[in-house]
Order: C-alpha cells, then structure tokens, then sequence
C-alpha cells in the first residue's frame, strides 16, 4: 500500500500519523477518561513508548494511521484515525479517536468520516467501510447515522461501562451510498 495521500475537507487536514504527531498532547487524550470513556483504550496506560508501538505497528501493513489536523491553527492536532483494510475482500473498518474535546459536537467527526469514506470507496476503490461502536456511544453513532452507514450487526451486552453491560453495534457504508463531492 501507498502512503497516505493528504486530504482536505473544509475545517480539517487529514495526513498520515507520524513522530510529529507524537506529542504531550495526544498522550494526554489516551490519558483522559472522558476521552476513552467508549474505547477499550481506557484499560490501557498510555506513555510515549505505548504511542511510538501503535504508530509502528502501521508500517508496511497496508493499514492507516491517520492524524486530523484542524486548519484553525489555534486547535492544531485534534484527533486521529485508523484504517484497517482488508483488500481481498475490499473492505475497510475505520475508528475515530476526537481527542481535543473543545470541538466535541461540532461536526468535525461527520466532515472527516465522510472524506476518509469516499476516499476509501472512490481513490482504493473499496466497496464497503465498516465501523463499530458501543450503544451508549451517541457522538459516534450519531458519526454513523449522519454518513449514511446501516446498522448492521450487534454484540449483546459485550462491553462493560461503569459497570453496566453494554452492547456493542456494527455499522456498515457501501460504495453506491457514498456521495462523491
């Protein structure tokens, strides 16, 4: 697979994940509960080694770690994404992480997803992109309904929250639903 290609939407940049990224900041996201309230993240303790693994374990596997930079220089680094990509069968499962969360409910989840989708369905010529989140999760399945994808699939009270079982829900986007702007 090739590099990342840098991509526009009109708040963000979206370009590959690399050593600059890596910064106090981003670590602090992995750090913050309210951050990786939904994510299995919040198991995790988080340093600059743990970070630098998970950048690493991108490298020539065909899979994307995508950094979402605001074109606002005042927000800069907001959050990331991964892309796993499974080519035999055109598919890519995506994830979303907003860490900076002074932009939390403003769209900027929606605009990056939807570029990243035709990315994906239009430039890799993929024909399906996945996701998955936890039911309690409203601002990603709000992500998900906003951008067109279908429920398709749940885990019944698989993940535990606050001691709360909670069930984990699937979403899928096919190609012939992506809008190409």
């Amino acid at each position: 697979m090739t590099k990342f290609p840098t991509l526009k939407t009109s708040r963000c940049i979206l370009e590959e994940f690399t050593d600059r990224h890596l910064t106090e900041r981003y670590v602090s996201w992995l750090q913050d509960t309210e951050v990786t309230k939904f994510s299995e993240q919040r198991h995790k303790q988080h340093d600059f080694n743990s970070c630098r693994a998970y950048m690493q374990s991108f490298a020539n596997t065909g899979n994307y770690l995508i950094a979402i930079i605001a074109q606002n220089p005042s927000l800069g680094h907001i959050g990331n994404m991964s892309i796993y990509i499974d080519k035999k069968n055109e598919v890519a499962d995506v994830g979303i992480l907003l860490g900076e969360k002074s932009i939390w409910g403003q769209g900027y989840g929606v605009e990056v997803w939807e570029e990243i989708c035709r990315f994906l369905v239009f430039t890799l010529k993929l024909r399906k992109v996945t996701a998955g989140t936890v039911a309690t999760n409203a601002g990603m399945r709000g992500i998900m309904r906003r951008t067109g994808m279908i429920e398709d699939g749940k885990r019944t009270r698989q993940i535990l929250i606050d001691g709360n079982e909670v069930d984990v829900i699937y979403a899928a986007l096919f190609r012939e639903n992506v809008i190409n702007e």
